[in-house]
């Protein structure tokens, strides 16, 4: 048990490391288009993503699945931006009927990628074990709650600053994604491959 608890601490630690914020701005380009009334919806795409980096890590921790680590490195902030992107695109074509299903797909391929760009230091812990499901179980239990903490101050933001700075719905999106994807640009370039 004692080795489940350092695994789920290890999850939690890292999505909430200041270090690696990269994690955080994917869960608020994530969040971005929501409030406190799409709560389950958010929650559902970060469970999602959660399931997906677990994917990888297994499949990494299983040998299945190898990735040069210099693209991983550069596809995790791209992955942000193209989120911020999508929110963007989704934002300014209210007509996209497939809105829903998009986010579904990239949250889930994002995490895919994001999971790789761990897998590295992940197996290192791993490299020793027999038994690896219950470590990724606890990692992934570690990673959702985490999560959820953020999601849920992110929520706070979403539903009520707005509000406060008399801002239409659409353009605190379209505003907040911009500032996500400046954000994050400077580490997309830093990692460019090659």
């Amino acid at each position: 048990m004692e080795e489940f608890w350092f695994y789920i601490k290890l999850g939690y630690n890292h999505v909430m490391d200041p270090g690696a914020y990269d994690h955080i701005l994917f869960l608020c380009a994530l969040a971005i288009p929501f409030t406190f009334k799409g709560w389950k919806k958010v929650i559902l795409l970060a469970t999602i993503f959660t399931v997906a980096h677990c994917v990888s890590l297994g499949l990494s921790a299983y040998n299945i699945l190898k990735i040069d680590v210099q693209l991983v490195e550069f596809m995790i902030p791209l992955t942000i931006v193209s989120t911020a992107i999508l929110n963007i695109i989704l934002e300014t074509s209210k007509g996209l009927f497939l809105s829903s299903y998009l986010h579904t797909l990239a949250t889930a391929f994002f995490g895919l990628i994001h999971g790789l760009g761990f897998s590295n230091y992940f197996n290192m812990l791993m490299a020793e074990e027999e038994e690896k499901i219950g470590p990724l179980i606890g990692f992934a239990g570690g990673i959702e709650f985490s999560q959820i903490l953020i999601l849920l101050i992110i929520l706070l933001i979403t539903s009520s600053l707005p509000v406060y700075l008399k801002l239409k719905r659409s353009h605190f999106i379209i505003i907040s994604s911009v500032i996500v994807a400046l954000i994050t640009i400077p580490l997309l370039l830093r990692t460019i491959p090659g």
